[in-house]
């Protein structure tokens, strides 16, 4: 079956979704001419723009955010002395959710990946190490995925922050080796920070 252009134009942009094949897709689509009203629609298109207007990379962290800088960097009652050092922004979201963390995050929006053409100058390596200028900084947590992209990007910043006097720890107990921050239960995530073992040099 054809269907009409726009049907199609949906449809192909909703196969850009991770784990949206072309039948998950057609159901969608056909579901939002069939069973959405024209104001849900219309919210649903608000959403979109709003997402593609007025969200953005916290210039301090890269968390997403709405405001310069984002609600954590500008959150005074936080420990400035240490720093979370995740993969991802949906890393930032499973650890706030514990409400066991109290620091600053940086998220490097990747990790070093040579099979995936991924280097070290792809991910936000400069932008972590121009904040440690920081003289209120004491802590650096690695807590890169258990992956053999996550370690190789954690065993990649330890080097680079060798010969300075900062405490280098890498999240540990509680996450199985393989495992991804933003599947893991708050308990399991608040063990692996709790877990956390200084690197040695």
């Amino acid at each position: 079956m054809k269907y009409p252009k726009a049907i199609e134009q949906l449809i192909e942009s909703l196969r850009l979704y991770p784990g949206v094949g072309k039948k998950t897709a057609e159901r969608y689509a056909l579901f939002t001419f069939n069973k959405l009203d024209e104001e849900q629609i219309d919210q649903i298109i608000k959403a979109y723009q709003h997402i593609k207007e007025d969200i953005f990379a916290c210039p301090i962290c890269g968390n997403l955010t709405d405001t310069d800088p984002c609600y954590i960097c500008k959150d005074e009652s936080r420990d400035p002395n240490t720093i979370v050092v995740v993969e991802d922004v949906r890393d930032v979201i499973a650890m706030e959710k514990t409400h066991h963390y109290h620091g600053r995050y940086h998220v490097l929006n990747g990790a070093i990946s040579p099979s995936d053409g991924i280097g070290p100058e792809d991910i936000d390596i400069k932008g972590l190490l121009e904040r440690l200028h920081d003289d209120k900084i004491s802590e650096v947590i690695l807590a890169t995925n258990l992956s053999n992209e996550g370690e190789m990007t954690a065993q990649y910043i330890r080097k680079l922050l060798d010969r300075t006097d900062l405490n280098i720890s890498r999240i540990a107990h509680g996450l199985p080796a393989g495992s991804n921050i933003e599947y893991a239960d708050e308990i399991t995530i608040s063990k692996a920070l709790d877990g956390r073992k200084k690197y040695d040099s």
